[in-house]
């Protein structure tokens, strides 16, 4: 029989990226939001970094009559200056918004303390260290304010704390409040994240490296110790995916307690008609694009490819696809014309005036602009890994290559002065999307992509494409929606090769074959959603109270 599983009456998060877009977790944290208001009604509180002070932020609706009277008590009692709301997205949760500023007074002091308690390491902090444990040791007093002014213990109370970043208030409760069952999320390892991103091997000698010792090596201690012993410590201690959990047995020393996968939700994708005619829009505004940048007339049966994310070159595979796209100009087999994109923020500078004032033409151009290859100017294109890399493999987008690259280095907010579309309203005018990662704990942007019936090709280094390959018991295949190749720490030959010839194969097959393709893809999605993975959650949950019920008596005897 079933164990029945420990339920919270209420739950905290906290997330530097509460109401504050910086990566995957805010795409964890607020598509995830409506499922747990859907069960726990406003019994579920987010907190984040008030970075925003002075200035109006989109995604915060504050509301100075929730909690009224605590956050009098909490400024005049425990000097706490916080902000309540609601978080502009669906399920519209609570939030308190944090000026942790007040506390770098206090920060040697704080340091002392969590190295006395827990041999938390900050002496050699830099960097964003400093304010992300300002905030997160304030995001624990402000719990701990709430706690005691609200609640008793007869209330069950989670703490679910995210990355290195807010790992302090996390111990700091762990102390002063003991009641509170402590969950941590790592969604990267500091450290393997590092050594991945300093070009050294981190799978083949992965259980080899002591964790504590490349952070001494790359200058990693105060972030690592911070997170390694919050691992050790908490209630219940999680992570995103079987290859980030490896990273935590060998780098933390300490294996996750549950695994929570990350779900979303599809209700930004559209349905039926306004999909299709929100794909043919995409289509057209790509197209036109590439014939203002390019000079070249693309017929609409050319295969449109797209990678996105974060601009780390090796890290998301940025080198191999562009290697992949290289190799696959010289393919016999291709079967179309190819226009890939790198979607990718750099440092950007401005939209480039001449490609503009072609845009506002209806005129079809034959002459290439000069840098036929990027959309808008960067700060440092002398040195950029993109344009670097395409000038030593000889990419001109001259008009007899069969393989055109873009290179869009912004954020495709609607508002880059070019495209002037978002981001999700574009990717679905792609025929097939390419994130060949060598470092991913899990991967949003090829799940993503699938939503949007677009197949995509991975690799068995990204969470989410063991994911894929659990759910078909071997590896995937592009037939079934989702491509995942085997990566490794040496085959990255290998890999470009083998994305060439799925996308020289992908350019030859019939519509009817690609219908099929594109409703797997969409299948895979489906089941992804929060309503499947959710349940994760609740299986820490449950760890975290018992095991805080263990240490309260523990504690007493």
């Amino acid at each position: 029989m079933a164990k029945e599983l420990l339920t919270p009456g209420y739950i905290f998060e906290a997330s530097w990226e509460v109401c504050n877009k910086v990566g995957g977790i805010y795409t964890v944290l607020s598509t995830r939001a409506k499922t747990l208001q859907d069960i726990y009604k406003d019994k579920v509180f987010f907190i984040g970094p008030d970075v925003w002070v002075g200035k109006e932020n989109p995604l915060f609706i504050e509301n100075e009559n929730l909690c009224a009277a605590w956050r009098e008590h909490a400024l005049k009692n425990d000097g706490l200056k916080v902000r309540v709301g609601r978080w502009n997205i669906p399920g519209n949760p609570i939030v308190i918004l944090i000026d942790f500023y007040p506390f770098f007074s206090k920060k040697n002091e704080i340091y002392g303390k969590m190295w006395e308690d827990f041999q938390v390491d900050s002496l050699h902090a830099y960097g964003d260290y400093d304010e992300a444990s300002m905030f997160s040791y304030a995001a624990g007093k402000t719990v701990e304010s709430f706690y005691r002014f609200n609640l008793t213990e007869n209330d069950k109370v989670i703490y679910q704390a995210h990355e290195w970043m807010t790992g302090m208030g996390a111990l700091y409760l762990q102390k002063a409040v003991p009641e509170i069952a402590t969950i941590f999320t790592t969604h990267a390892t500091s450290i393997g994240r590092s050594i991945a991103g300093n070009n050294k091997p981190l799978y083949d000698y992965l259980f080899a490296y002591n964790g504590d010792q490349m952070a001494r090596e790359l200058n990693m201690e105060a972030k690592h110790s911070i997170e390694k012993q919050t691992a050790h410590h908490v209630d219940c201690f999680t992570t995103v995916s079987e290859i980030t959990n490896n990273e935590c047995k060998e780098l933390l020393e300490k294996p996750a307690d549950v695994i929570l996968m990350n779900g979303f939700e599809d209700d930004f994708v559209p349905q039926g008609r306004t999909f299709t005619a929100k794909r043919k829009k995409a289509r057209a505004t790509l197209l036109n694009l590439a014939n203002k940048l390019l000079g070249v007339n693309l017929g609409d049966d050319t295969l449109i490819l797209g990678t996105s994310g974060r601009y780390e070159f090796k890290n998301k595979g940025i080198n191999v696809y562009l290697e992949a796209l290289n190799r696959l100009t010289r393919d016999k087999n291709l079967k179309k014309e190819v226009l890939a994109f790198i979607n990718v923020p750099g440092w950007v500078g401005d939209p480039r005036e001449d490609l503009v004032e072609r845009l506002k033409s209806n005129e079809n151009y034959t002459t290439p602009l000069e840098c036929p290859f990027i959309t808008h100017w960067l700060h440092n294109m002398s040195h950029d890994q993109v344009l670097d890399m395409m000038k030593y493999l000889g990419m001109a987008n001259s008009a007899s290559d069969k393989v055109k690259v873009i290179f869009v280095p912004c954020y495709l907010d609607g508002k880059d002065g070019i495209i002037n579309m978002e981001y999700y309203d574009l990717v679905l005018g792609h025929d097939l999307s390419v994130y060949p990662s060598y470092y991913e704990p899990w991967g949003y942007t090829p799940l993503e992509s699938v939503a949007f019936h677009v197949p995509t090709i991975t690799t068995d280094l990204a969470g989410f494409g063991l994911w894929v390959n659990s759910l078909k018991g071997s590896y995937s295949e592009l037939k079934d929606g989702v491509k995942v190749i085997h990566r490794s720490d040496y085959n990255y030959s290998e890999v470009a090769d083998v994305i060439k010839d799925n996308i020289s194969v992908f350019s030859g097959m019939s519509d009817t074959e690609i219908k099929v393709i594109r409703k797997r893809a969409a299948d895979i999605a489906e089941k992804a959603l929060w309503k499947h993975f959710i349940k994760y959650y609740y299986e820490a949950y449950d760890v975290a109270l018992r095991n805080a019920q263990k240490r309260l008596l523990l504690g007493e005897n």
